[in-house]
């Protein structure tokens, strides 16, 4: 006897690539010689949606509704014959099956338009960098958006293009509100997804259904998905996990909840899912499930008595793509951000380096919670294993290590084994501003494949990174942020306002912090988020540490994360927000940047305390050359050494040097040339045997008459540093 497990992504999630969680767990099952298959109804939906066929029956809802349309609605009603003719080619052209189609679509006549096309003008800036290509996928997503408005303000008022019924999720603390709607009957989308839905069931003749809800615009969808299954077929059980679920229902007491569902997990599902299994074949009693809640005795109860650990990050098995449909994910490009571009456009392979947090001290941070405060990195050799096998799946070669912050130690061994290895791969990835990202370890980075990274600078104020304990100054994050930018990767920062005791001169100095940023070019992308308390924070946990109280909600048996909160101390934060986003949406384009700060806001705010020219000068200020340790290592990006006489004593040498910046020509004498052209090809990226800077040290003083003292302040050894030998 076995259990056969279908394992099921909600509507709706980014359609241009998997959410990992189906595919991590398919990975696993394999492992354990448990059938398991997967589908991403996020994606099947938005393809079953966007079609000629689907689209003439929304259409006909709406003539056959009698509805009063709004200006914009009745403009896409009278234009619905063009958008019945051009959706299906728009579709294929956003799964990169057309190319050339970009021709068209940017010759401006192609595409009917409605109010999401109103500020296409503003964004010139970003399409005349970005080609093309990029131009032409941001119009004919701005085209799928006037579909999904009118989608959304006619017939289906749950609809959003990457979320569904999102704000019924967002802090519910009582679930009567997300009960009465999936009481009242079906909406046309959930009808598509149903359908699909049970299509995949019959196919796939599943004991068990497991439905991942990563966020909130997944919840309604995920329990509807229940609903269906538990009334059509009773036999099926079905299990819920994810994200939303490990923040948000970890206290949940809601009875109703189980008439959807049989089981909720939290946390990482590897264990629980094997335990569950195991119960449902009879191996195991309910008493042993592991994290698990469900209705027992009428109530519910929560069950976490299995012997076993979590399943080791090592063990977890590689993400298994392999039944998903790579082709049919749409890039899009959604707003012109550089880092947005990177969630929404092209399909990435996610993997994750090593799981929870490194540093896991940040107070807004969920650190208490296990996604972050169990740490446990994978060796840098099973990641490429599992890179090269993801490889072998999906034919793509594109990656975004979804790590909570990537460890630079980590990511150094990473980038060494796939140099080594000879693994091309595209990658980005989050990471914390620390020391440890050098100049050269972002130059070995980008020699990598690594494209972009992101980090939280939150606050720009010293002593709010201090308050929020993220081990960072603003100072710090410039220096880290230029390396990273003349390495040639892109830096995203993440912004927050609102913290906590947060002051209006606060708020405008961290704006002029982010405005001498973008002006030095250090940072080229940025969101402002507002700053909200969770209940697993250390803010949420202990607020008078703060200097804040809790003003709610109330808990009402359902979800509990939210916390509303009251700041005495701090400036009424609210009203930032749009001066904020505004601002940051003209420095990406470089306007406005010599502009004072009060120009971007309504009302007077105080002048900054921060000097103009403070980042420049911090920058100014840092070594170039950094002293480095002993077992440092060292790592020669260049090339092979050619090396010849220049002179009738045959005791200068003229030595050519390939490089990643082309030639590199020395002078040298003859045992300098020697040495050169036997030691480098020993640390050659290709070839790269771990070599520290002690060992150059002693070789080079070995076989040349100069001291590593005296050679490291000549041209020479300064040619060598700048072209690419790397010591980290």
């Amino acid at each position: 006897m076995s259990v056969n497990v279908l394992l099921v992504t909600p509507p709706f999630t980014q359609p241009n690539t998997p959410y990992p969680a189906t595919a991590y767990l398919k990975g696993f099952l394999k492992q354990q010689k448990i059938g398991a298959q997967q589908v991403d109804l996020s994606l099947e939906t938005m393809l079953a949606l966007f079609t000629n066929k689907q689209l003439t029956r929304v259409f006909s809802l709406v003539s056959g509704n009698d509805l009063e349309l709004s200006e914009n609605n009745a403009l896409i009603f009278a234009n619905r014959y063009l958008y019945l003719e051009r959706i299906d080619p728009v579709i294929y052209f956003l799964q990169n099956a057309d190319p050339t189609f970009a021709h068209i679509i940017c010759a401006g006549s192609y595409l009917p338009t409605a109010s999401r096309f109103a500020g296409l003008d503003d964004q010139d800036w970003a399409f005349g960098n970005m080609g093309i290509q990029d131009r032409a996928k941001h119009l004919c997503t701005l085209f799928l958006e006037d579909l999904t408005d009118f989608i959304s303000t006619t017939i289906d008022p749950h609809f959003g293009f990457s979320r569904y019924a999102e704000q019924l999720s967002t802090s519910l603390s009582d679930f009567r509100p997300i009960d009465v709607e999936l009481t009242s009957g079906q909406t046309f989308i959930d009808e598509i997804y149903l359908n699909l839905l049970e299509q995949s069931v019959i196919t796939n003749r599943p004991a068990l259904v497991c439905l991942t809800v990563p966020f909130p615009g997944n919840l309604f969808a995920a329990l509807k998905c229940g609903q269906f299954i538990k009334r059509k077929y009773p036999n099926i059980k079905v299990a819920m996990g994810g994200g939303y679920c490990n923040t948000e229902l970890r206290t949940v007491a809601e009875e109703r909840l189980f008439s959807y569902i049989d089981f909720l997990c939290l946390d990482d599902g590897e264990a629980p899912l094997l335990c569950l299994v195991e119960f449902l074949l009879g191996k195991r009693k309910s008493t042993d499930l592991k994290r698990t809640f469900m209705m027992e005795a009428g109530v519910v109860q929560f069950i976490d008595g299995a012997a076993e650990l979590d399943v080791p990050q090592r063990d977890v098995g590689t993400p298994d793509y392999g039944d998903l449909p790579i082709d049919r994910y749409l890039s899009m490009i959604e707003v012109p951000n550089p880092m947005h571009r990177l969630w929404s456009d092209g399909f990435w392979n996610k993997l994750t380096l090593a799981h929870g947090c490194y540093w896991g001290k940040c107070t807004f941070c969920d650190i208490s919670l296990d996604y972050i405060s169990r740490y446990e990195p994978v060796s840098a050799s099973m990641i490429c294993d599992r890179i090269s096998e993801i490889i072998s799946q999906t034919g793509r070669t594109g990656f975004h290590f979804v790590d909570e912050a990537a460890p630079p130690a980590l990511l150094r061994d990473l980038a060494i084994a796939l140099i080594s290895r000879k693994i091309k791969i595209t990658w980005w990835t989050n990471i914390r501003f620390e020391n440890r990202f050098t100049p050269d370890l972002c130059k070995l980075l980008h020699a990598s494949g690594c494209i972009a990274i992101s980090g939280g600078l939150e606050v720009a104020s010293d002593r709010l990174l201090g308050l929020i304990k993220k081990g960072v100054t603003v100072g710090q994050v410039a220096r880290v942020s230029q390396a990273f930018t003349q390495s040639g990767i892109m830096v995203h920062a993440y912004l927050m306002y609102g913290f906590p005791t947060q002051t209006e001169q606060e708020t405008i100095d961290s704006l002029e912090m982010v405005r001498q940023m973008f002006d030095l070019d250090i940072i080229q992308s940025a969101f402002w988020h507002r700053f909200a308390m969770t209940a697993h924070s250390p803010v949420g946990i202990d607020p008078p540490a703060f200097s804040v109280q809790i003003a709610g909600p109330e808990f009402a048996g359902f979800a509990h994360n939210d916390l509303d909160h009251r700041d005495e101390i701090g400036a009424d934060h609210a009203v930032y927000g749009p001066g904020l986003t505004k601002s940051l949406y003209n420095y990406m384009q470089g306007v406005g940047l010599e502009l004072p700060l009060s120009e971007w806001f309504d009302f007077e705010v105080l002048e900054t305390t921060i000097a103009p020219d403070f980042l420049s000068q911090v920058l100014a200020s840092s070594s170039s050359e950094q002293p480095s340790r002993k077992d440092a290592l060292v790592i020669w990006l260049g090339g092979e050494v050619n090396s010849f006489i220049c002179d009738s004593n045959e005791e200068i040498h003229a030595c050519e040097l390939a490089t990643i910046n082309g030639t590199l020509e020395l002078t040298v004498d003859s045992n300098t040339a020697k040495w050169l052209d036997g030691f480098l090809p020993r640390i050659r990226q290709h070839n790269y045997k771990r070599t520290q800077l002690a060992e150059l040290v002693a070789n080079l003083e070995e076989n040349t008459s100069h001291l590593f003292s005296d050679f490291s302040r000549t041209d020479s050894w300064n040619g060598l540093r700048n072209h690419g030998l790397l010591i980290i």
